[in-house]
């Protein structure tokens, strides 16, 4: 049996859950390696199942290895595959499933007590193992050669929807599966939009442009974030940037395992509250990257960011300053928390471009 179910199985016994029904997609591929789009991971205390339609029984027998593989029908669906099984407590992913879902398995698995996994699956899923991290490094190293190229490519005159539609292009190119998420592409004043994904505004001359991008390769996502100047930087651009750009190393410099997202969050703030740009920076430090380009830990104000660093977890550390009206800028890193403090995976400068194309 391979150590992930091992481990699923060992924190479901010690939360008296006899058998979990899994089907959230970056959950399912983690512990079967199933890559289709449909299927149900149940797994017991003695069964390891995975049941799909005719669609896709044959990859499932070719990519879940450790799992009997279990054929639904119109007749023989899910439910029926439940109570076959006399399952008696039966965990679920309460932060996935519909509320249709949970009403359907009361009404027709009437024994079963439906337990929550509180996260279980994405809990397990922060510390990263070695594959992983070399997948995620992969996904990183396209994304860079990505940014390397469109600084190249970028041009005043041109509209932000083209530069995210050559990064993708570009990406792919490279092995991507395809991006990671929408991606960020904002210029001018549209740079204070800390989520302002690529527009058909013109990138002008003077110009703040932020890119945030990422891919996927073989399942695992890529975050990074760059903020140049289209020509010659004005001194304001300069001092907002080396803000961030300050506040962005110094949280680097304080990963290492033990340390909270809180409170990486709080060094990378106290930096730009100082500079007097306290109110301009309204959003969390970083997040973790995995099968999902957002996952555990946090890094954040919240009391949900109180989560210790760990050897093995891949973040982002991606302050922001964006004053509406003016602009803005974001710089973001991905880092694995190694033993000893941090590896950083983003490899692109961090130095104020100015760009003369």
């Amino acid at each position: 049996m391979n150590k992930r179910i091992s481990k699923l199985k060992e924190e479901l016994s010690n939360k008296n859950i006899d058998s979990c029904l899994i089907f959230k997609p970056e959950n399912r591929r983690y512990i079967s390696n199933f890559t289709g789009t449909t299927g149900y991971v149940l797994i017991t205390e003695k069964r390891n199942i995975f049941a799909t339609d005719f669609r896709y029984t044959q990859q499932a027998k070719e990519q879940c290895s450790e799992f009997e593989v279990k054929e639904l029908t119109k007749d023989y669906t899910i439910f029926n595959l439940l109570n076959e099984l006399e399952i008696e407590n039966l965990g679920i992913e309460e932060d996935f499933v519909t509320y249709g879902f949970v009403n359907e398995l009361k009404e027709k698995s009437t024994d079963i007590n439906i337990m929550t996994l509180n996260s279980l699956l994405t809990k397990i899923r922060m510390i990263k193992e070695e594959e992983e991290v070399k997948l995620i490094k992969e996904a990183a190293l396209i994304t860079d050669k990505a940014f390397e190229h469109i600084i190249s490519y970028i041009k005043p005159g041109m509209k932000e929807n083209k530069i995210s539609i050559e990064l993708e292009h570009f990406m792919k190119k490279l092995g991507a599966e395809g991006p990671s998420f929408n991606f960020i592409v904002a210029s001018g004043k549209r740079s204070s939009m800390p989520h302002g994904v690529a527009s058909d505004k013109v990138i002008e001359d003077g110009d703040f442009v932020t890119i945030d991008m990422g891919c996927k390769y073989k399942g695992y996502c890529s975050d990074m974030t760059r903020t140049f100047v289209m020509g010659k930087a004005s001194d304001k651009q300069k001092k907002i940037y080396n803000t961030v750009l300050k506040a962005q190393i110094k949280a680097l410099e304080n990963v290492k395992p033990g340390i909270t997202g809180f409170d990486l969050d709080k060094i990378a703030r106290d930096v730009i509250k100082k500079e007097g740009y306290g109110e301009y920076f309204g959003h969390g430090l970083g997040h973790g990257v995995g099968l999902e380009i957002h996952e555990l830990p946090r890094l954040a104000e919240h009391n949900s960011a109180k989560i210790e660093m760990e050897a093995g977890m891949v973040i982002t550390d991606e302050p922001g300053i964006y004053i509406p009206g003016f602009g803005g800028v974001r710089i973001e890193d991905l880092a694995v928390v190694t033993k000893d403090g941090v590896k950083i995976l983003s490899e692109s400068t961090k130095e104020l471009l100015e760009i003369n194309n």
